[in-house]
């Protein structure tokens, strides 16, 4: 395996920490946790991305998501106590930079693009487009909470002890 993958990886994962310490600050998180948050959302995204990536396992963004949101969960209950904080507090920052921006983006153009056009064909084409972008959007945000929120009830006692 080459270094540019590692550096990929370092790159992805060094973004998602800077703008979960941004959607943190914005977010009255308090400040003892930005650095938990940033953690957090590194090794969630690295997961992810090396999850996704071709030369590793090559999966889906929906199960990738899927996993990396587990990650998150679980780091978010394990840095709960030493932060004081609800698990919640440190892993929603951490999951906003794995929102699927360009999947919204893409589907709500398509859904205009449909509605620009009059031809069955080129209608159809464009929603499919909404279809596919819209579902692939949604599964990885339902994908997500439901990986970040797995950790929570599995570990009840760890995650709601810092909240006591």
């Amino acid at each position: 395996m080459s270094t540019d993958i590692f550096i990929n990886i370092f790159e992805d994962g060094l973004f998602a920490a800077i703008a979960a310490i941004g959607f943190a600050s914005i977010s009255s998180t308090p400040r003892r946790a930005y650095i938990a948050c940033a953690v957090t959302a590194a090794v969630g995204h690295a997961v992810r991305y090396i999850l996704m990536a071709p030369a590793m396992a090559s999966m889906h963004i929906v199960p990738a998501s899927a996993l990396a949101a587990l990650a998150v969960g679980f780091m978010g209950v394990m840095f709960a106590p030493s932060i004081k904080c609800p698990a919640e507090v440190c892993f929603f920052p951490a999951l906003l930079p794995m929102i699927p921006g360009m999947y919204a983006y893409r589907a709500v153009q398509a859904l205009i693009s449909c509605m620009c056009h009059s031809g069955e064909a080129e209608f159809n084409h464009h929603l499919s487009l909404f279809a596919q972008n819209g579902l692939t959007c949604a599964f990885i945000v339902l994908a997500m909470v439901i990986g970040a929120n797995i950790p929570v009830f599995l570990l009840k006692k760890t995650a709601f002890q810092a909240t006591r």
